[in-house]
């Protein structure tokens, strides 16, 4: 079934509803992995690197929003991810409560990428060597490497 924009907005809730994200960590199966990160193109954290996510829409599920949002971003198509987790620190994001869930994406070579949607840049960064990076993602990259050694056995 599919939802009508006014088939879902025209409830009132007691409760305060958090906004739900979905983050994609891209990680090469190289010699030196490489990991892919957007240069964020608005605040917050304008000009600081991130993984490709965003905003979750109303018809879709987590899994489908981070392969969303990565090929909008990025321009990389993926087919097969797995849940890292779900990330719900209360200040985890300054524009309100965000509640994240991040998926690991495992491909052979780094591919092209270019900035798109709200990404000002697309790039690859050895995993041995990443900048500093916006939001809680340092949290959600050592979960994502745990997973990604635990698969790549």
């Amino acid at each position: 079934m599919h939802l009508q924009k006014h088939d879902y907005m025209s409830y009132t809730y007691d409760y305060p509803r958090p906004a739900v994200t979905a983050d994609c960590v891209v990680i090469t199966r190289e010699t030196e992995p490489k990991v892919l990160l957007i240069q964020r193109g608005n605040e917050p954290f304008k000009g600081q690197w991130a993984f490709p996510g965003g905003f979750m829409n109303m018809d879709e599920t987590t899994e489908q929003c981070a392969v969303r949002e990565l090929e909008e971003e990025t321009g990389l198509k993926v087919t097969e991810i797995k849940q890292i987790g779900a990330y719900s620190k209360v200040d985890r994001d300054p524009r309100g409560r965000t509640v994240t869930v991040a998926y690991l994406a495992i491909i052979d070579k780094a591919e092209a990428v270019k900035g798109g949607d709200d990404a000002a840049k697309a790039q690859w960064f050895p995993i041995s060597a990443l900048p500093k990076l916006a939001f809680d993602h340092e949290e959600i990259m050592k979960d994502a490497k745990r997973l990604y050694l635990s698969l790549s056995r």
